[in-house]
């Protein structure tokens, strides 16, 4: 791997990265500028208190709401790239870093807890498949993955809501070393087992199946024969060969999930009223919200063109035929 390729190539990707930040900022203002509503009229809220044009458009200045859109687009950038998410709008005086900074731990621990749950089965799942094919783990291996992938998270989401507020206490009372698991809200750590299963079921189906599907294209393979022809067994086969090479496909499933975790979590949070980034970000839609809106988005395009770099020089490093030029 020579050093100018590698330089050339990260320079290239950081630009087209950068575009792409850019891109989705612009749009993003566009869109919630085009969104109906005022944001001013949510602020005020209903009261019965009258309001003059005069109050009004000093609000509008306050907030630079008055000031042309290329403007307010170019003020707002500038701030960003400085550091300075400024204020939300709804929630007066409060800066957007620190709501942003208040909800990132909950969906990063989320994401965590239901990608590692998914790694720890999905992987180990997939392999005895592949390795075990037409029998009843390969068959289990792909009904759980068919409901998992086609099973919605939200309708899922009620099922288990439904299931452990109403039935699970009045059969079982408390379970035993979980006690009782609440439908909603973060008040104990058994508030997180049902977003986390919602979550890594899906994680796991794809997991599953790209695990599976990775092995059973290995199997024939020349390298794996000459392995076995050397008289290996055939648990190191299996694990220095086979496994090892697997690695490219579950490394882009990960990466890409990690990458566009947002996706996954807004639905979760906002049915199990979670306050991480999802519910944030909906909320602040809802309430035409635009500086928390448009850096949450911003973020979030950062996060994945971040993460899709790593994953090309996590490819480098797991499998040496590729070269970066």
């Amino acid at each position: 791997m020579r050093s100018p390729d590698v330089s050339t190539y990260l320079t290239f990707r950081i630009l087209k990265g950068l575009f792409v930040v850019v891109l989705i900022s612009v749009l993003t203002f566009i869109v919630m500028r085009m969104m109906p509503g005022d944001p001013v009229y949510l602020l005020l809220g209903e009261g019965q208190i009258p309001i003059t044009d005069a109050q009004i458009q000093s609000i509008r200045e306050k907030w630079g709401l008055d000031r042309p859109l290329p403007e307010q687009y170019l003020v707002w950038a500038a701030n960003l790239l400085r550091g300075d998410f400024g204020e939300s709008l709804i929630r007066a005086g409060v800066p957007v870093r620190d709501m942003i900074f208040e909800a990132i731990p909950v969906t990063a621990l989320l994401n965590a807890y239901a990608l590692g749950l998914a790694i720890v089965i999905a992987i180990p799942f997939g392999i005895a498949a592949a390795v075990r094919r037409n029998s009843w783990v390969d068959y289990s291996s792909n009904a759980i993955s068919a409901l998992g992938i086609a099973t919605p998270n939200f309708w899922l989401a009620l099922m288990l809501i439904v299931l452990f507020a109403l039935y699970v206490p009045r059969w079982f009372g408390e379970l035993p070393l979980i006690g009782r698991i609440p439908p909603f809200g973060l008040r104990s750590w058994q508030g997180w087992i049902l977003p986390v299963i919602v979550i890594a079921t899906e994680e796991m189906a794809v997991l599953m199946r790209i695990t599976r599907g990775a092995v059973l294209e290995l199997l024939p393979q020349d390298f794996v024969r000459t392995a076995r022809s050397k008289g290996l067994a055939e648990r190191a086969v299996l694990y220095r060969h086979i496994v090892a090479n697997t690695m490219l496909p579950v490394i882009t499933v990960i990466g890409f999930r990690i990458a566009f975790l947002l996706s996954g979590t807004i639905i979760v949070e906002t049915v199990f009223a979670l306050p991480g980034i999802g519910r944030l970000f909906v909320d602040s839609v809802l309430r035409l919200d635009y500086q928390v809106v448009q850096s949450l988005v911003v973020v979030f395009a950062v996060l994945v063109v971040v993460i899709n770099l790593l994953t090309d020089f996590v490819y480098a490093l797991v499998d040496p035929r590729i070269r970066i030029s």
